[in-house]
């Protein structure tokens, strides 16, 4: 066909733009394995479809000669392979979304990678897609990535499945092999719940059954993908149909006689004068303005954002939702949850991540995995974490309550990413299936005498005295002379020392990663309840990992947690080996030794450092007492 560029070129901007307002807008992705041509295929989806404009097209042909494309052939791929690093190796790594409008319908496409390593980066687009185009390549037909995707695409709640055979002229349009592609994979969508898919065979180089219907395929009587795409529903009344829901983004006080709550309506719709609850502090009050961007309106629905002023002043904050008053949705600190785990480095059950939903974020640990997922057979395997590309049910508890929805009623309520604490990098996707009914009949206790009441009666301010460093450092020598001194001096103290707690307490965990990350919960935990009395505490653990001990840190008021830094280099702990631990470690007789085969994360920025090759463990011991003391507000 002679090419013609976009409408735009011929017609004023302005009234374009006002033609296409009214349309539908379909957000759609494709994937599959890597090389069935999804590149290809977008490219020439956006070609034929008359989406892109002359001098793009100019840019284009001289790419394609540039990489080795010949004659008038055009190298579709090169419109979504925006990447340096894709063009250089022919394959998708990002996600790169392209935008494009027919007739009928406005579209966003994601055009996601297709290497196993680059799986995190399909769920990234396929968690705001409407459908999903999977690709296979007729002459590999199904295959474990096909299954992986289909699989993901399914759980983030995509229920418009395209099957797209593709590179049909390679092998002579032969319908028998088309036919086995779609027998194989309908067997397996059955098995995953996809009930329903429209399978169509194509050639993103040809054009073949992409805009228009090819000669070339006479034995296939249904549309081409553009026409399907052109006629998938799009039920924009589903979100508004349900109980209405306002995730609270931040609270809009411009001056001191308004004060308004922005966000995007999740479900529902609202009007002025209903009734509605905050949640998760339940407080009752009204609707008496909705504020949007063009001014005050009645109602508001579904996906608009808002601003609703109440009709009384309550306590309301980002990551709060307003909901409707006789229809809220619940809040619970402990989940269970499918998992998609997206980091090289595996899941460390017990570890403090930071959980977003929403507008929500606050502190979760993910216990070990129900199980795993094989995406190949659906088999619920045993596993004692979660690795790369890995889908899994785990249990997932929150240092408070979260409010949420299981995501097969709400996306925007019940998805969730985990977010490393060090690196700010999100290592996982999750979909809550269902709070832990557990714990609705575990309730926290009105206590009368509470920690102020205890620390009064001691005369002290509590403290948690964290000292952390290398086996053989001498946390525990000076961690025991401050309490020495602390005590000479009066003070309610009790020392919580590594070796002795795992005599007792700790005495069922071992030195794997996990077992450590438990260790310093359960130590922290105690080490609370121990501060709430009023007491000082005094702690020695090698505790090696930073993202522990601030997880232990976020549990304390602020200011009561003070990290001491124990900075003994490894050859001067090694020298002294006074346990003799270093040498077996050496040997392998000590496996996962701290320094040796284990990891030792030293504090950046610690309350009270000691270098031990400067100072003497009574010296060091008077510093901390010292220091601790002038923290204080009350007369010795």
């Amino acid at each position: 066909m002679t090419y013609q560029p976009s409408p735009l070129i011929a017609e004023d901007v302005a009234a374009y733009l006002d033609r296409h307002a009214s349309k539908s807008l379909l957000r759609f992705i494709t994937c599959g394995s890597v090389d069935d041509g999804k590149s290809t295929l977008i490219g020439r989806l956006l070609y034929d479809s008359r989406a892109i404009f002359a001098d793009q097209l100019a840019s284009l042909e001289a790419d394609s000669k540039r990489v080795g494309t010949q004659g008038q052939n055009i190298d579709f791929a090169l419109l979504v392979d925006g990447l340096a690093a894709e063009r250089e190796q022919g394959i998708t790594i990002d996600v790169a979304y392209r935008f494009f409008s027919t007739e009928a319908r406005k579209f966003i496409v994601a055009d996601t990678p297709g290497h196993e390593q680059y799986t995190r980066n399909m769920v990234t687009g396929a968690s705001t897609a409407d459908a999903a185009v999977i690709l296979i390549d007729a002459r590999k037909g199904v295959l474990t990535q096909t299954r992986r995707h289909s699989f993901l695409a399914h759980l983030v709640g995509i229920r418009h499945i395209v099957l797209a055979v593709n590179k049909m002229d390679l092998i002579d349009h032969d319908q028998a092999t088309f036919d086995a592609i779609v027998a194989d994979y309908r067997a397996f969508a059955a098995s995953i719940g996809i009930g329903d898919f429209t399978a169509i065979p194509l050639s993103g180089l040809t054009g073949a059954n992409v805009v228009d219907r090819s000669a070339d395929m006479p034995w296939y009587a249904g549309p081409a993908l553009l026409e399907h795409l052109e006629a998938i529903p799009i039920d924009a009344d589903q979100a508004a149909a349900g109980p209405f829901r306002l995730p609270v983004q931040w609270v809009n006080r411009p001056d001191l006689d308004f004060r308004g709550f922005a966000g995007t309506i999740a479900g529902g719709r609202v009007k002025i004068g209903d009734s509605v609850r905050i949640v998760p502090s339940g407080r009752i009050t009204s609707v008496a303005r909705i504020v949007a961007f063009d001014g005050d309106r009645e109602t508001a629905e579904a996906e608009q954002a808002v601003t609703l002023v109440l009709a009384d002043e309550v306590d309301c904050s980002r990551g709060d939702v307003i909901a409707a008053a006789g229809d809220p949705p619940p809040a619970f600190d402990r989940l269970v949850a499918t998992i998609v785990w997206m980091a090289d480095a595996p899941l460390v059950p017990g570890r403090g991540y930071w959980l977003k939903l929403g507008t929500q974020t606050v502190g979760a640990s993910v216990q070990p995995p129900r199980h795993v997922v094989d995406v190949n057979t659906q088999a619920e395997l045993a596993a004692p974490t979660l690795a790369l590309n890995d889908i899994g049910v785990a249990e997932v508890y929150t240092d408070r309550a979260i409010v949420f929805e299981p995501y097969a009623d709400s996306h925007t309520l019940g998805g969730f990413i985990l977010i490393d604490r060090e690196t700010n990098a999100t290592v996982a996707a999750g979909m809550i299936d269902q709070a832990l009914r557990q714990a609705e009949n575990v309730h926290w206790q009105s206590i009368d005498i509470g920690r102020e009441a205890h620390a009064r009666q001691k005369g002290q301010e509590p403290r948690l005295l964290w000292f952390t460093g290398l086996s053989g450092s001498g946390k525990s020598t000076i961690a025991n002379l401050v309490e020495k001194k602390l005590h000479a001096m009066g003070r309610h103290s009790f020392l919580l020392d590594g070796d002795n707690i795992r005599h007792g307490l700790n005495r069922d965990l071992g030195f794997s990663d996990a077992d450590r990350v438990e260790n310093i919960r359960r130590v922290g935990e105690v080490a609370k309840l121990m501060t709430d009395a009023g007491l000082i505490v005094l702690t020695a653990f090698i505790s090696p990992f930073r993202a522990e001990r601030d997880m232990v840190r976020t549990m304390m008021p602020k200011g009561e947690f003070l990290e001491i830094f124990v900075d003994t280099p490894l050859e001067v702990a090694e020298a002294r080996d006074v346990k003799g631990l270093y040498a077996k470690a050496r040997s392998g007789q000590i496996a996962n030794f701290t320094g040796i085969s284990s990891p030792y994360e030293p504090p950046e920025r610690p309350e009270i450092r000691i270098d031990t090759r400067r100072e003497s463990a009574e010296a060091a011991a008077e510093r901390i007492v010292e220091q601790v003391l002038g923290i204080w507000s009350y007369d010795l």
